[in-house]
Formats: C-alpha cells, sequence, structure tokens
C-alpha cells in the first residue's frame, strides 16, 4: 500500500507537468510561429519479485512474473513542427516558410538563433530585423525611399526607388534546416531557437532547394495549437490527475483499516 501512494505521486507530479505544458500550448495560441509541446512519458523502475523465465522446481519456464512498477515520470517535452495555418496581412515584410525551414537572426552577442516567426521590419537604418531589433541573417538592408518590395518564393529581395520602374537586388533570404528541430533550445522565448548538438548542425539553403520550402510574402505563419485538441488533453491530464489522488485516498483507509486491526 506504501508503494501504491508513491506510484501515484509520481502519476500527480507528471500530470502537473502535462498541464502546464497543455497552458503554454493555450497560453501561445496566437503566437506567430509558435509550435506546440507535447509531453512524452516513461515508466519507472520494476521490482521484480518473481523473474519471467526462471525454474520451477520441476524444472520448468516461468511463463509470466511478478513485476511491481514503480509509476512515472515525463521523459521529455517535444515541439512538433507541424505547419500552421498562413495569415494573409499584406505586409511588404510579412514572410512565412511554406514547408521545412527556419529564418535566421543575429542576436547581439554574434550568436545566431533561429525562428519561424517572419513578422520582420525595417528599421531606421533600412536593415531588415525582427520585432526585438535582431537583423535578418544573411544581412539585408532596402533605402528609406524603396518603393515595390517583393521577395520571391526563392527568397530574392528587391525594390525599386522614385523616377525608375527597374527593380534592384537588396539580397537573398536564406533558410535552415536541422536534422532534429526537436532537439533545438527553446529557452531563449521570444520565438527564437538554438542550435544544441541533439538538433544537429544547421543546413542552409535558398528557399526552394535542398529540402527547405519556399517564401510567402504577405503572409505570416500562425500558431500550430490547435485550441479544441488543448482542452481534450486538459480534460484527459485533470482526470488522471483526479484517479491518482483517488488511488492515494484508497491506499490510506487501508491501511487506516490495517492499523485498526486488533487481536
Amino acid at each position: 500500500m506504501i508503494r501504491a501512494m508513491f506510484s501515484a505521486a509520481t502519476g500527480m507530479v507528471a500530470q502537473q507537468t502535462n498541464i502546464d505544458t497543455i497552458a503554454n500550448n493555450m497560453a501561445n495560441v496566437n503566437t506567430t510561429g509558435f509550435k506546440k509541446s507535447r509531453v512524452n512519458f516513461q515508466d519507472l523502475l520494476y521490482e521484480t519479485i518473481k523473474a519471467p523465465g526462471g525454474q520451477t522446481a520441476n524444472g520448468n519456464s516461468i511463463p509470466e512474473g511478478i513485476q511491481i512498477g514503480h509509476g512515472v515520470r515525463p521523459a521529455s517535452v517535444a515541439k512538433l513542427f507541424t505547419p500552421g495555418s498562413f495569415i494573409s496581412t499584406g505586409n511588404a515584410f510579412d514572410i512565412a516558410v511554406e514547408g521545412d525551414g527556419f529564418f535566421q537572426v543575429l542576436l547581439p552577442d554574434g550568436t545566431t538563433a533561429y525562428t519561424r516567426d517572419g513578422a520582420f521590419k525595417q528599421s531606421d537604418t533600412g536593415d531588415v530585423v525582427n520585432a526585438d531589433g535582431y537583423p535578418l541573417e544573411p544581412a539585408i538592408n532596402i533605402p528609406a525611399d524603396a518603393q515595390n518590395i517583393s521577395i520571391s518564393q526563392g527568397g530574392v529581395v528587391s525594390y525599386t526607388q522614385p523616377g525608375s520602374t527597374a527593380f534592384a537586388n537588396a539580397g537573398n533570404i536564406e533558410l535552415v534546416r536541422f536534422a532534429n528541430p526537436s532537439g533545438l533550445d527553446a529557452s531563449l522565448g521570444r520565438n527564437l531557437l538554438v542550435e544544441t548538438e541533439a538538433s544537429g548542425t544547421p543546413v542552409a539553403a535558398d528557399p526552394g532547394n535542398d529540402g527547405v520550402g519556399t517564401i510567402a510574402q504577405g503572409f505570416l505563419e500562425n500558431s500550430n495549437v490547435q485550441t479544441v485538441e488543448e482542452i481534450i488533453n486538459m480534460i484527459i491530464a485533470q482526470r488522471a490527475y483526479e484517479a491518482n489522488s483517488k488511488v492515494i485516498q484508497t491506499a490510506d483507509e487501508m491501511l487506516q483499516i490495517a492499523n485498526n486491526v486488533r487481536r
């Protein structure tokens, strides 16, 4: 009965982590480029009272043993990189990736971060930057008087200037992909991800080549969180939490009965 209480307690702790993850998904339901997370669970060690495959007194093999588990633990919280829906904005600097790939932005410390958030702006110096002012990599600079800014599916950025109909090239947007995007580090927040050993090294390519997607100008990728799905997951987690708490209550009642036994 004591084992049952501790096993059920691990279940309650695991469901708390599950609810925390669902809450973060729900909080970011309207966050551009956000990718939802999912908790993966593992069972804990088992106490082997009788090993399967052991020998009986008459030499026969035991087909099934007795192994009692000690509960559950969260094994990982994985990001799911399924595509989100596209929202038309009509803004020339709003871009989305149709397919695999991440935009690159340069952080103040000189390292590169990766994002699916394509809500870019033009700084006072003409650089294309994200909402925090981090410049897009490779750097793209557009004059303040530029008109008819165009970003092709292949990432070519061009524009015209007053008095001219000829398009000038401002640079090319480059995308990167990872062998294991779920291994990227999301601890920075701000829709930014950082390379880790688990993610593998980034593979850069022009949009539409080498397995990366294409660019859609005037669109933003919405979060891939499905509200109804998260509500269902929340109900399931809540019921699992209640069930584990009921196990603790039942084990406590059984211990109470045992303590009250008299000769």
